[in-house]
């Protein structure tokens, strides 16, 4: 392992908008954040794979009255967020460090407000569907965290997976679309985001790559 991890995994394991194993937050946070992490009431928004937490990070700068937590496996990425964070002094954001098959052990049913999957591994070939965290699986993990009427937001530059996820959305009785595009910064909602682009995402936009995008909630 490089100096430059060994010396962010550090970091990771004194700053405390990171939850992470060895941590006694970590192993009780589940049904906890608000009181435990935030100390307020408010909203809880959690972005999926987010690598450097610049999605998450944005999003906290511009809803002060909503907390953001980004979930991703990766210390060294997740580091980039925190510290970011804690050099803005932005106190609604955390960093999870947990896989997100994991997800059920650290939020308790209605904890979430709204979710994000953002730019996921595609996971291309049939045998790794289960993997993908659009999949039957992953969905009925989230039903229960979100509360009423919480929404799921998708994003991706890959369109067989936007269109395999699009297709099972669609499908289920206990999911309603509330809406898609096959190119976000031509549509209606490319605003809502304020111009938050993560890396990948610039990086796709750059090459040309149409940003797919859908938005809904489970009934």
């Amino acid at each position: 392992m490089s100096r430059k991890k060994l010396v962010r995994f550090q970091e990771n394991e004194g700053n405390p908008n990171v939850i992470q194993a060895g941590k006694p937050i970590f192993e009780t946070i589940k049904g906890n954040w608000n009181e435990a992490q935030f100390q307020n009431a408010n909203p809880i928004v959690v972005e999926l794979a987010c690598g450097r937490g610049e999605f998450t990070v944005g999003l906290a700068r511009n809803f002060p009255n909503q907390n953001f937590i980004g979930v991703d496996i990766k210390g060294s990425r997740i580091w980039k967020g925190s510290s970011t964070a804690t050099a803005e002094g932005i106190s609604n954001v955390a960093f999870l460090r947990t896989q997100i098959e994991l997800l059920d052990r650290y939020f308790a049913p209605d904890e979430i407000s709204a979710l994000w999957i953002t730019f996921p591994d595609p996971f291309p070939r049939e045998g790794d569907e289960k993997r993908r965290l659009t999949s039957p699986r992953f969905l009925d993990m989230y039903k229960p965290m979100l509360k009423q009427d919480g929404i799921v937001h998708f994003k991706t530059d890959n369109t067989d997976l936007f269109n395999y996820s699009l297709e099972l959305f669609q499908s289920r009785e206990d999911i309603e679309l509330v809406g898609f595009t096959h190119d976000f910064y031509q549509s209606e909602w490319k605003d809502d985001h304020f111009g938050i682009q993560t890396r990948y995402e610039k990086m796709f936009s750059e090459k040309g790559e149409k940003i797919k995008y859908l938005k809904c909630r489970f009934i």
